[in-house]
């Protein structure tokens, strides 16, 4: 396969990585909230969100998280000089935390498999933002390389997460009304 063809599959599967990462944490929310429900409807939900979040887990996000590692690989392979770039090894560290993040959702989505709560729903919607974070951190970095001004990103950075801080204090706000 060319190098083009390999960079669309890589894009394809990060896509499909971050739709699994946008909605994990949302089944984990739900499988949560349904604690607090009245039986039968607890049960009902805890089984069907059990079985979604399996599929949603292990047919979607991790087989995109090992292809997009692969494209990844096999592109810094066919073009080993983007790796002494400033960009790239601010963007590899940037997909490292990712990584990390997807294995902490993979330790909650064990827990909640098991039927072990370890965080409220609110905790949840705020780590639920992380993904977001990461995705806006790393597509900027990729589409202004090098011409990234440090100072207005990282003040950037900190803006988005007290607007998102701000939206999900709203949103509890909203919702207990």
């Amino acid at each position: 396969m060319d190098y083009l063809s390999i960079k669309a599959l890589h894009i394809i599967f990060v896509i499909t990585w971050f739709a699994g990462l946008f909605y994990i944490p949302r089944i984990f929310i739900y499988q949560t909230e349904a604690l607090s429900k009245p039986e039968p409807e607890k049960s009902i939900l805890q089984a069907q969100l059990a079985i979604m979040a399996k599929r949603l887990w292990y047919i979607i996000t991790w087989p995109s998280a090992l292809i997009t590692a692969l494209m990844a690989s096999i592109l810094l392979y066919l073009q080993p000089e983007w790796i002494v770039l400033p960009f790239m090894q601010i963007k590899l560290i940037l997909v490292g935390l990712l990584y990390g993040y997807h294995f902490s959702l993979h330790y909650i989505f064990k827990l909640l498999q098991l039927g072990v709560v370890k965080y409220s729903s609110m905790q949840l919607r705020i780590w639920n933002e992380v993904s977001t974070l990461i995705l806006i951190s790393v597509v900027f970095l990729i589409v202004k390389k090098d011409q990234l001004s440090w100072i207005s990103g990282v003040l950037g950075i900190f803006a988005l997460i007290i607007l998102f801080l701000s939206g999900i204090k709203l949103y509890k706000y909203i919702r207990t009304k």
